[in-house]
């Protein structure tokens, strides 16, 4: 994956992802997507421990949540203050993480580490429910594409998650969250 974009099935639905930690081609799929700059991507992870190298520290009761709902359909808003990671947060200083439950992509996630994975479709465009939506959108300017058949479905929950372990939903998705 180092280097590369590419379109695969989420837990939700088809997202075009790359390394969270490689900047240029973070930029690539803002242009790829004609997203707004000032709107971040959610990040895939395959595990709690991939938050700290976004200098993310949990609380005890956000620990607790996350240990209690992820993996699931469930991004999360945190801090990530480092400014390195502006090209990410794009001024907002936080960042929406999903831990997902698919074993399959959890297993690739371990590989290749933090994913940005916004949804296969230019910004205002219905996301791709198939491999051939994808390519109609990217076409050759994705490196690959994976194929799982037509994926419809709800996009994840977003919640913001405060220290103190209380929860704001952002946008209800396909997980239920008590609030």
């Amino acid at each position: 994956m180092d280097g590369k974009i590419g379109v695969i099935p989420t837990d939700t639905i088809y997202g075009i992802v790359t390394s969270a930690f490689d900047e240029k081609l973070v930029e690539k799929i803002y242009k790829l997507r004609k997203r707004a700059d000032d709107k971040p991507f959610i990040v895939l992870i395959g595990s709690t421990e991939d938050l700290k190298k976004f200098g993310v520290q949990l609380t005890d009761k956000q620990k607790e949540f996350l240990q209690n709902h992820w993996p699931n359909p469930l991004s999360v808003v945190l801090p990530v203050l480092d400014e390195k990671f502006a090209y990410l947060h794009r001024g907002k200083k936080s960042l929406a993480f999903r831990m997902p439950k698919d074993e399959e992509l959890l297993e690739l996630l371990k590989e290749t580490g933090p994913l940005v994975s916004p949804s296969a479709n230019i910004e205002g465009q219905k996301p791709s429910e198939t491999i051939d939506e994808a390519k109609e959108y990217f076409g050759n300017f994705v490196d690959f594409y994976i194929d799982r058949g037509r994926i419809i479905s709800t996009p994840s929950t977003l919640i913001e998650l405060s220290d103190d372990g209380s929860v704001k939903i952002l946008r209800e998705g396909s997980y239920k969250v008590e609030v």
